[in-house]
């Protein structure tokens, strides 16, 4: 039986108390700089272990945007444009890098998708946190799980996404979806989880960040 035909645990009525019931109520704690959290790039590359602890690293967070549409829940992604310093072209979540301003991984998230797509904070109702995730370019990610209207509008911002696109959430939390692929990175073979989709490829920190969600909600 697949992890997630329970009807109960994924319909747009009954996720939002499932996922609060799974998720963490508060942002998770940040353990020092040579310290690396158990959720990141390094748990399938555990060659990039000391890499990635000589490295400073940056606070950021992402919105998980789960969007409840009548049909089924969803989650927005969105494909970076090719022109950005880091992860240039990959299919991302909205989000980035705290700003002084930011009192909170959440109004980092919030802020940052409001820059990214025009989603407006009025149409996000935040769920729970998922574990800190630590990626070898650098960043210690804060990935923050909200609940989406469908009534929602989208405006992208065309410096930083190319497009955007919805994945059933079904979909991404089915761990058969969830492949591991490999490549040389920095002389080093890094192995990291894949989830294709259609002509979409996500991988990488995203795939990596859906495989956390994954976690929490089912084992």
């Amino acid at each position: 039986m697949s992890e997630v035909e329970s009807p109960q645990r994924f319909s747009g009525r009954d996720f939002p108390g499932f996922a609060r019931s799974r998720l963490q109520a508060d942002p998770p704690p940040v353990p020092d700089d040579d310290v690396l959290p158990p959720a990141g790039d390094h748990v399938l590359s555990p060659g990039m272990v000391e890499f990635m602890r000589a490295q400073p690293a940056r606070a950021a967070a992402v919105l998980i945007p789960v969007v409840a549409r009548p049909d089924e829940l969803t989650v927005l992604l969105t494909t970076r444009t090719s022109h950005l310093p880091t992860h240039a072209g990959q299919i991302a979540f909205p989000g980035g890098k705290m700003d002084e301003a930011d009192d909170s991984p959440l109004a980092t998230a919030l802020r940052e998708a409001e820059e990214e797509v025009g989603l407006d904070r009025r149409h996000v109702t935040p769920l729970g946190y998922c574990d800190l995730y630590q990626t070898g370019s650098g960043f210690r990610i804060v990935p923050v799980v909200g609940l989406v209207s469908p009534a929602m509008t989208l405006t992208i911002n065309p410096q930083e996404v190319k497009d955007v696109f919805e994945v059933p959430l079904r979909f991404l939390m089915e761990a058969a979806n969830h492949q591991t692929h490999s490549r040389i990175w920095k002389g080093i073979e890094r192995h990291y989880l894949a989830i294709p989709y259609g002509e979409r490829y996500i991988w990488g920190i995203t795939a990596g960040i859906i495989r956390n969600f994954h976690d929490r909600l089912l084992t």
